[in-house]
C-alpha cells in the first residue's frame, strides 16, 4: 500500500518491515534516522514504547498514550496516533450527536474512544470485562454499559473474529439494527460481523478500509502531500 503511493506520487522511497523485539525497540528507532529513515509505523506491542521515547507528540498521542507513525526530523522524533483519525475518516459521516457503540476497551478501544468524543458522537463502550468499560468510559467522559445496546454506529475493536468466531451470536447482537457496522478485524473473506451487517442492511466499513484510513494519515505526515487514497485501496485489494 505505502510503496503503491510513493510511487504514484513519484517519490522514490520504499516501505519495509523490521521486526523488533521489545527489549531492543529504543535502541534500534532511534539509530533509524542515521541509516536514512524518515519515519515508520509502530505495531503492537510497541504502541507505548513508541509514546515515551517520542520527543515530541501529537494532542491525539497523548491523549491516548499511544503512538502508531513516528515521524524523523531535525534530530527529533516525532510521535503520532494515525489510527484514531483514520477511524473517522474510514467511517466517513458527521458523527456529531450520532450513538455509536463500541464493543472492546483495550488499545484500540482507547484510539476509536477518544476519536469519536473528538468528533462528537455519543459514545458508549462495551466490554466482556465490565471494570475495563467502565475506566476507560470515564476517563475520556463517555458512557459504559453492561449489555450492547442500539446505536446508530456499531464499532468493534475487539479481536473477535479474527479465528472466525461469531460475533453477532457470541454477544447477543441479533436484535440490533445499526446503520454502520464498522470491525477492526480482516482477512481474506468477510468477518461474521460484516456478513451479519450486510444481511440486516447496514453499511459496512471493514478493517481494511480503516487500516488504509490510518496509513494515508502516516502518509501525509512524512511526505507533505495528499494521500492517493485510490492507489492505496487498489494496492490492498
Amino acid at each position: 500500500m505505502m510503496n503503491a503511493a510513493f510511487g504514484e506520487v513519484g517519490l522514490d522511497w520504499r516501505y519495509v518491515r523490521l521486526p523488533v523485539a521489545p527489549d531492543r525497540f529504543d535502541e534500534i528507532v532511534r539509530a533509524l534516522p542515521a541509516s536514512g529513515y524518515l519515519g515508520a509505523n509502530v505495531t503492537i506491542p510497541h504502541k507505548v514504547a513508541a509514546h515515551d521515547l517520542a520527543d515530541e507528540v501529537t494532542e491525539a498521542a497523548a491523549a491516548i498514550g499511544a503512538v502508531n507513525t513516528l515521524a524523523f526530523a531535525d534530530g527529533r522524533i516525532l510521535g503520532d496516533n494515525t489510527d484514531a483519525g483514520g477511524l473517522v475518516d474510514a467511517l466517513g459521516v458527521d458523527l456529531n450527536g450520532m450513538g455509536v457503540l463500541v464493543l472492546g476497551a483495550g488499545g484500540t478501544g482507547r484510539a476509536a474512544v477518544w476519536a469519536l468524543r473528538e468528533a462528537g458522537a455519543d459514545v458508549a463502550v462495551w466490554n466482556r470485562t465490565p471494570e475495563r468499560a467502565a475506566e476507560l468510559a470515564a476517563e475520556f467522559g463517555v458512557r459504559h454499559v453492561r449489555t450492547p445496546e442500539p446505536a446508530r454506529v456499531l464499532l468493534n475493536v475487539t479481536s473477535l473474529g479474527m479465528h472466525g468466531e461469531d460475533l453477532p451470536a457470541e454477544l447477543g447482537l441479533t436484535d440490533l439494527e445499526p446503520e454502520i457496522v464498522a470491525d477492526v478485524v480482516y482477512g481474506s473473506e468477510p468477518t461474521a460481523l460484516c456478513r451479519w451487517a450486510e444481511r440486516r442492511g447496514a453499511r459496512v466499513v471493514d478493517g481494511l478500509e480503516m487500516l488504509l484510513r490510518q496509513g494515508a494519515r502516516s502518509f501525509e505526515r512524512w511526505t507533505g502531500r495528499a494521500a492517493p487514497i485510490d492507489v492505496m485501496r487498489g494496492a490492498l485489494s
